[in-house]
């Protein structure tokens, strides 16, 4: 079960609330959910299990090592979501986990979006997420709800890196970027990827692989600034501004 399913999904009744199992399921699924997304192919610029896309600095093991890494802290801010920690506890979880990647990956930026992205998530999770009869990490609300209500006014009133590439790509293209998008709740994942991805495993049942393809267009639409970098202006795809909004609302 990826961390996208379980952010929209109704919960059955629980069985307990323990803490310390549902903060390792919660990590366990945003895991897995960097896993998937690098076991998705094709991506247009992005690492794969086929080929680095383009990135000539990366690979899948050292994507795979790197979401590894981020296990730990993700548990971490699945508690600190439990505890009503503020966004400062956040952000200092967050850097943390970022300084454990740079330390695996030899001063790569692999996961620096998703460690803001999931783990907003993950504390979001940590705050109303209950093991199910089924012993899986289930939400009775949206986790972007839970953020945006929790987090979205400190999102909007934080630090913006001068040098990152989002920083860029926010100054060149008018990109929301990160910041917008989890301020927003995720409207983009619940009100266009997550319909995409249930229409692609609809429509290709038989092919696991295929549902997250079938996704993949609508993650070019909110305005990602590491989709404008991934493809802009060295990568393959050359120059392009960031996609506009879709019609879903994004």
């Amino acid at each position: 079960m990826s961390a996208s399913q379980f952010a929209i999904r109704t919960a059955p009744p629980a069985q307990w609330r323990d803490h310390g199992p549902v903060l390792e399921l919660v990590a366990e699924q945003a895991v897995l959910a960097l896993l998937h997304e690098l076991a998705a192919w094709p991506k247009p610029g992005l690492v794969s299990l086929v080929d680095s896309g383009s990135h000539t600095d990366m690979d899948a093991a050292m994507l795979q090592a790197s979401a590894e890494a981020l296990r730990p802290y993700f548990a971490e801010l699945a508690q600190s979501g439990q505890d009503g920690a503020g966004m400062g506890r956040l952000r200092a979880i967050g850097l943390q986990a970022e300084a454990a990647m740079l330390a695996v990956t030899g001063g790569i930026n692999t996961h620096r979006g998703a460690i803001f992205g999931l783990g907003l998530l993950c504390a979001a999770a940590g705050e109303v997420a209950e093991i199910s009869t089924g012993g899986e990490a289930v939400a009775r609300v949206r986790l972007g709800a839970v953020v945006r209500r929790r987090w979205a006014a400190e999102i909007g009133r934080g630090p913006i890196p001068l040098f990152s590439h989002g920083a860029a790509a926010l100054r060149r293209y008018g990109a929301g970027g990160a910041r917008a998008e989890a301020a927003s709740g995720f409207r983009s994942v619940y009100e266009v990827g997550w319909p995409a991805l249930r229409q692609g495993r609809s429509q290709q049942p038989e092919d696991p692989g295929a549902a997250p393809v079938q996704a993949m267009p609508p993650k070019l639409r909110p305005r990602s600034c590491r989709r404008v970098e991934s493809a802009s202006p060295t990568g393959a795809l050359g120059p392009l501004p960031c996609m506009p909004p879709s019609s879903a609302g994004t």
